[in-house]
């Protein structure tokens, strides 16, 4: 066996960090999944290899899932409208889940063509599929279960918030589990909240934080929140604020609050914090239009 230094040497000349044999149309040498640092002709010399690089390996793999755990998401979990293409509001009260295509549109587009078919005596239409609004309870529950069926992992994750309404604990976590299989993040932060709180589930931190950090990777500011608040009790602050910043850049406001405490206490910059409280009004900015304004007035009214 040789040391690692002559294993990282081995990978850049091809060869294999066990046994040594460089890589040929006989040979074919694969990466070490976990860290990419060095290469294997085959599992019998990586397990042989694998007492000398597995504090390496465990290094740098936690390396490269730092790089994308803290890698700054281009929008929130919540994308944009599909109608006007604008970010959704983090605040779920101001979009609608549509039952038949479980798209989110924002209230200001669904409050447009809601007013337009009724100014054009026009059959109430969904403003993304343009499927028939339907006219009663059943009908909207036939049409969401069709999308349950069909697994959409958004409706999946609703179908198991009903669930847990109803009090059926253990299908509720099931179709969480199915949905975040499917790339819902939002299921991804219902089972991580779960396996944190320990009620429903046996408590489980490993998998808790787990499921936070792939919510977390997919945009949920929630889920990201509550990884500082985490770092942050178990002492690594600088973590805590980078997870914070990365919140309140996509306009969560609990993250800034926490930013402006550290901020009192010297844990991040100036520069840094102005830099979060000018991405932060971006963020919320870019959620505003005229219609989403008229909507919020209208629906105000109707509430008064």
């Amino acid at each position: 066996m040789r040391s690692e230094a002559e294993t990282i040497d081995d990978n850049n000349t091809s060869m294999c960090a066990s046994c040594g044999i460089a890589a040929n149309d006989d040979v074919k040498l694969k990466n070490c999944t976990a860290c990419h640092l060095v290469k294997y002709c085959g599992v019998k010399c990586q397990k042989e290899h694998r007492p000398q690089h597995k504090r390496a390996c465990k290094r740098r793999a936690a390396e490269l899932r730092d790089e994308i755990l803290f890698k700054q998401p281009e929008s929130s979990h919540l994308g944009e409208c599909p109608i006007c293409c604008l970010p959704l509001a983090l605040d779920g009260k101001k979009s609608v889940m549509m039952a038949c295509c479980s798209k989110a549109i924002c209230k200001g587009c669904s409050y447009t063509n809601k007013t337009r078919e009724i100014r054009e005596s026009l059959d109430q239409r969904c403003p993304f599929c343009r499927h028939l609004t339907p006219k009663t309870k059943q009908d909207a529950d036939k049409d969401f279960m069709k999308r349950v069926e069909a697994n959409d992992p958004v409706a999946l994750r609703k179908f198991g918030n009903r669930r847990l309404s109803e009090g059926d604990h253990v299908s509720a976590f099931e179709y969480w589990t199915k949905a975040a299989e499917l790339g819902d993040v939002g299921a991804q932060n219902q089972l991580s909240c779960n396996y944190g709180k320990g009620k429903i589930v046996q408590k489980d931190i490993k998998k808790a934080i787990y499921h936070a950090e792939q919510a977390a990777i997919g945009g949920h500011p929630l889920a990201r929140h509550n990884l500082g608040s985490a770092e942050w009790e178990n002492g690594r602050k600088d973590r805590a604020v980078k997870h914070w910043i990365i919140a309140a850049n996509l306009g969560d406001d609990e993250a800034l609050g926490a930013l402006r405490e550290c901020y009192s206490e010297g844990f991040i910059s100036k520069e840094d914090f102005s830099a979060t409280l000018r991405a932060h009004q971006a963020a919320l900015d870019a959620t505003k239009s005229p219609q989403r304004e008229a909507a919020e007035v209208f629906y105000a009214n109707q509430n008064e």
